[in-house]
């Protein structure tokens, strides 16, 4: 982790807050799953949060029956509909800038890891890595981001569209950086293995409460790790409804039941009014784990 990088600004860029965060995910949904109450709770506080989405989701698997008709084999407009989910989970979380990198549908959902949606010239997984992390950085010379946001270098869990969206966020990082931007730091979404350990029991104990008629594992969770490779967390808790109205949104991929939800594997598991992160670029955390994702001089001057 290296340490020689520029203090955030004393004095943000004209017309911009005075702090401002990336995130780049791969599809609709992702982005709440992930970092709903994070995204909620800078939004609320002032913060220019900007969400990129790399993906309209073609491939997702519909959950609700009324809806399968969109699904790729079908009527194939499933990423038009998702882009009305997201901008709906946009609005339960007060995010106001969010955009599909190249624009909606530039790069089309590539269906998981070994499928033959992996070959198809116009997915994101066949994309020039230059080419897409060009694109990213026209955003971030535009808001001008302290903070980065992506997945780990497997993409949690081996999604090529996570894995890809994780390279072209680096690769950005390391454009803008020549192009006299330098963002801050870079931080990967991850769990905590004791928190998810936690969020399980609850659902257990929920038992019968449940509509969820299985519970998934703390294996089925993207992005879980040791306690110790933790080093930032987002306390949001008072940003949970906006989560879950959020998660609610995007109805054609997730079912809602309480503090639980499920994807089209009808396994519940719990979702989480804290989040945390794994810094990866940038000026060197204190021991421990830190209370927010900005530099202490941006934390401060809240």
């Amino acid at each position: 982790m290296t340490t020689d990088l520029p203090a955030t600004e004393a004095t943000p860029p004209a017309g911009l807050p005075d702090r401002r965060l990336l995130f780049v995910h791969a599809h609709p949904d992702d982005e709440t799953i992930t970092n709903g109450v994070t995204m909620a709770k800078y939004a609320a506080e002032g913060a220019l949060v900007t969400l990129v989405t790399c993906t309209l989701g073609e491939e997702g698997e519909v959950i609700p029956p009324e809806l399968a008709h969109l699904a790729s084999d079908r009527d194939d407009t499933l990423g038009e509909h998702r882009i009305g989910e997201l901008a709906a989970a946009m609005e339960a979380l007060g995010v106001t800038d969010h955009r599909f990198l190249g624009g909606p549908g530039r790069y089309r959902d590539s269906g998981m890891m070994g499928v033959p949606h992996n070959d198809n010239p116009k997915c994101f997984w066949q994309a020039d890595l230059d080419e897409a992390a060009g694109r990213l950085v026209d955003v971030i010379l535009e808001t001008r981001p302290q903070v980065l946001v992506t997945y780990d270098s497997n993409g949690g869990y081996g999604h090529p569209d996570h894995i890809q969206a994780h390279r072209v966020a680096m690769r950005g990082y390391e454009l803008a950086a020549a192009r006299g931007h330098t963002i801050d730091r870079v931080y990967e979404v991850c769990f905590p293995r004791s928190v998810v350990a936690a969020g399980f029991e609850r659902l257990r104990a929920a038992g019968g409460n449940s509509v969820f008629q299985h519970i998934a594992t703390p294996d089925d969770v993207p992005g879980v790790v040791d306690d110790a490779l933790v080093n930032a967390s987002v306390n949001g808790e008072a940003y949970s409804d906006n989560k879950k109205a959020a998660l609610t949104a995007h109805h054609s991929q997730i079912a809602v039941d309480g503090p639980f939800f499920a994807l089209s594997n009808e396994l519940g598991q719990p979702f989480f009014g804290t989040e945390y992160f794994r810094q990866v670029r940038g000026e060197a955390l204190a021991e421990g784990v830190a209370d927010g994702l900005f530099p202490e001089v941006a934390e401060s001057a809240r």
